[in-house]
C-alpha cells in the first residue's frame, strides 16, 4: 500500500493541471474580445501566451496520464488557438486580430463542447472555414464604407460554428433515441433467464411501498438483508404496492443472467402499482453485494428502495452490514445501531456498502484492520492497516473490513456518523485520525501483469460540457466521448472476447463507473501497473485527471448497462451499453433507465 510519496499524489497533480487549463481557457474568453477591438501587439501577445500556457499544461497532463487525457486539447484546441495568435502577434493587423480572437474563443468552445475523437478532422476543417470567413468579412468591412459593412458580420461568421455544432449534436441525440441498444439477433434478452426447472433454495418477496416520506421494501428502509450460498437458486418476487413511477430490482455486483438484471427498458418493463415480477438466479461467488431499484434511481434509492444481498462464506465471528447513506435533506448516516457489544478476542467482519451518490471516506479507528474484500472479491495477501487509514468507498462500492476485537473500542466513521464496537457495547466513538490513504492498486499481493491478446479495445473519455440528452441541452459533468445517453454508441462484443477499456477523466467531478453483469480487473492507473492483490471490482471510482486501464472477459451474454453510479450523472446521460453480438431486446425505454 502506498501512503504518501509522489506517486500517491499524481492524480491530484493531474487534477490541478486540468483546473489550471480551464482557468487559462476562461481567461482567453476575456482577452480575446479585447485583442479583437484594440488589435495591439500587447493583447495579441497575451492571447498567444495563454495558448502557449495551455500547450504546456497539456504536455504535463500527457506525461502524467497519457495522450488519452489530452487528445482533443492537442489535436484541436491548442493548435486552433496558438497558430493564429502567433501569426497575429508577429503581424498585428486588424484582420489578424479578428481571426486570432475568434480562434481563441473557438478553442474554448471545443473545450466546453466535447466531441467524439472521430470528429476531430471535421471540427478542425469547419473551424478553419469559419476563421477564413471571419478574415474575409474583416477585410471586406475594412475596405467598405457602406452601412451594411458596419453590421456585425464577423460575429455572425464566428457564431456559425457553435450554431452548427448544436444542430448536429441535437440530430445525433435524436437519432440515438430510437435504437434498442442492441442489434438484431437470434437471442432476445428475455430468453436469458435464470433456471426455471428447479425449486428455489432461497425464496423471498420484496414489497415496495410508500411510507410517509420514505419508500420501503417490506416496510423497512433499507430493505431486508437477503442471504444465500454459492450455487443456491435465489427466487425473489418483487411486488409494487403503490410506487407510482414503477420499480425494478437490480442485483448490484452479482453476475446474474441478463433478464434478471432489473433495468427498465433494456431487460424488463418497470413493475407498476399492483404488478409483480419474479427474479431467479444462482450466485457464483461469495461476497457483499446489494440490491436497489433501477427505475428513477436518482430519487427512489435515496428514499429507501435498497438493501443488502450477502453470499455467505465460512466465518466464525461477528458480522455487521452497514450502509453509508444520505437520506433526502440529511447528512451522511450509517445504518443500524451506533453502538454494539462484541467480546474481546472475537473476529469481526464489517461489510461496508455505499448506497449514496458520492464517494464516502470511511475511517476505522481503535485497532489495526484488514480490507478482506473489495466489491465482493477477496483480497489476496491482505496486510494489517494502521488505525485511522482512510478508505474511499465509491458510490455503489463495498469493502469488507476484518479485525480482531481488542479490549478497547473500535469505531468506523464517515462524515460525522459513526458505529462503535466495544466489549460492553457502551463505549463512545474513539479517535479515527492518524492513518494514511488506502490504495487498492498496491494493497495485498499476487497480482501478475496482464498477458495475451485483446479482441476488443475501447477508450472512454469523461468530460464536462454542453450536450443533448433526450431533447434537452444542458451543461453537465456527464459526457462520454462527447455524447450523452441515448446517443452514446454501445460497446459491441462477442461472447468469449477478452476486452480492454481505458477510462480517462477530464471531468471536474468524480465518476464511479459500474458495469452490470461483469466484474473487471484493474490493470493500471495513470500508467502505474497494479502490483498488489488482483484488483477486481464492479464499481470503479475515477477521479479528475485519472486514467484507468481495465480488462474483463465477455462471458455473460446480454445487453448491459455501463454507467456512472452517481445517479444524478446517470440521469444527465452518463450511460452507455455493453451489447453482445446476436442479442436484442424487446423492451423500449421512454425515459432514462436511471
Amino acid at each position: 500500500m502506498r501512503i504518501g510519496g509522489p506517486e500517491t499524489h499524481r492524480g491530484a497533480v493531474q487534477a490541478i493541471l486540468l483546473f489550471a487549463d480551464l482557468t487559462l481557457a476562461l481567461l482567453t474568453l476575456i482577452v480575446a474580445p479585447i485583442a479583437a477591438v484594440t488589435a495591439t501587439r500587447r493583447w495579441l501577445i497575451a492571447l498567444a501566451a495563454l495558448a502557449v500556457g495551455r500547450l504546456a499544461l497539456a504536455g504535463g497532463l500527457m506525461l502524467g496520464g497519457g495522450f488519452l487525457l489530452v487528445d482533443s486539447r492537442l489535436t484541436v484546441q491548442v493548435p486552433l488557438a496558438l497558430l493564429p495568435a502567433a501569426w497575429a502577434a508577429g503581424k498585428p493587423t486588424r484582420t489578424a486580430a479578428h481571426v486570432s480572437a475568434a480562434a481563441g474563443a473557438l478553442s474554448v468552445w471545443w473545450l466546453l463542447t466535447p466531441f467524439p475523437p472521430s470528429d476531430a478532422a471535421a471540427i478542425l476543417g469547419g473551424s478553419a472555414l469559419a476563421l477564413a470567413l471571419v478574415g474575409v468579412v474583416s477585410v471586406a468591412a475594412g475596405r467598405s464604407e457602406a452601412r451594411a459593412a458596419r453590421l456585425p458580420w464577423k460575429t455572425a461568421a464566428f457564431l456559425l460554428v457553435p450554431v452548427v455544432t448544436l444542430l448536429i449534436a441535437g440530430q445525433a441525440n435524436a437519432a440515438g433515441g430510437g435504437h434498442q441498444h442492441g442489434g438484431r439477433g437470434e437471442r432476445s434478452v428475455d430468453q436469458l433467464t435464470g433456471p426455471k426447472d428447479r425449486a428455489p433454495d432461497v425464496r423471498t418477496t420484496l414489497t415496495a411501498a410508500r411510507q410517509g416520506d420514505r419508500l420501503t421494501f417490506n416496510g423497512t428502509s433499507p430493505g431486508p438483508e437477503i442471504r444465500a450460498k454459492v450455487g443456491q437458486l435465489v427466487e425473489v418476487t418483487l411486488v409494487n404496492r403503490d410506487v407510482d413511477e414503477g420499480v425494478t430490482v437490480h442485483w448490484h455486483g452479482v453476475d446474474v443472467p441478463n433478464a434478471e438484471d432489473g433495468v427498465p427498458g433494456v431487460t424488463q418493463d418497470a413493475v407498476r402499482p399492483g404488478e409483480k415480477h419474479v427474479y431467479r438466479f444462482v450466485p457464483d461467488r461469495t461476497g457483499t453485494f446489494w440490491y436497489h431499484t433501477h427505475r428513477d434511481g436518482l430519487h427512489n434509492v435515496e428514499k429507501g428502495l435498497f438493501g443488502a444481498f450477502v453470499v455467505e462464506e465460512p466465518f466464525d465471528g461477528v458480522e455487521r452490514t452497514v450502509f453509508t447513506h444520505i437520506w433526502p435533506g440529511e447528512r451522511t448516516t450509517l445504518t443500524g445501531p451506533e453502538r454494539q457489544a462484541v467480546p474481546s478476542g472475537r473476529d469481526v467482519r464489517l461489510r461496508l456498502i455505499n448506497s449514496s451518490q458520492e464517494p464516502q471516506p470511511v475511517v476505522i479507528g481503535g485497532t489495526r484492520f484488514r480490507v478482506a474484500a473489495i466489491d465482493g472479491n477477496p483480497v489476496q495477501g491482505a496486510t494489517p492497516l494502521a488505525p485511522g487509514t482512510e478508505l474511499t468507498l465509491a458510490a455503489g462500492g463495498r469493502f469488507d473490513v476484518t479485525f480482531t476485537m481488542p479490549s478497547g473500542a473500535v469505531t468506523a466513521a464517515v462524515d460525522g456518523a459513526s458505529v462503535t464496537f466495544s466489549p460492553d457495547g457502551k463505549a463512545g466513538p474513539v479517535s479515527t485520525s492518524g492513518g494514511g490513504q488506502f490504495d487498492p492498486l498496491t494493497y495485498g499481493s499476487g497480482s501478475a501483469p496482464a498477458t495475451g491478446d485483446y479482441q476488443r479495445t475501447f477508450d472512454l473519455r469523461l468530460d464536462d460540457g454542453f450536450g443533448f440528452s433526450e431533447g434537452r441541452l444542458s451543461y453537465v459533468s456527464s459526457l462520454i466521448n462527447g455524447r450523452l445517453y441515448p446517443a452514446v454508441p454501445s460497446l459491441e462484443v462477442a461472447e468469449g472476447d477478452r476486452v480492454r477499456i481505458r477510462i480517462a477523466s477530464r471531468s471536474t467531478i468524480q465518476h464511479p463507473f459500474h458495469l452490470h453483469g461483469h466484474r473487471v480487473r484493474v490493470i493500471s492507473r495513470n500508467g502505474d501497473a497494479a502490483t498488489g492483490s488482483p484488483w477486481w471490482t464492479d464499481t470503479l471510482n475515477v477521479d479528475t485527471g485519472e486514467v484507468y486501464e481495465i480488462e474483463f472477459v465477455a462471458d455473460n451474454p446480454g445487453i448491459w448497462m455501463d454507467h456512472c453510479h452517481n445517479f444524478q450523472h446517470g440521469a444527465n446521460g452518463m450511460i452507455l451499453h455493453l451489447a453482445y453480438q446476436g442479442v436484442s431486446t424487446p423492451f423500449s425505454a421512454d425515459h432514462s433507465p436511471e
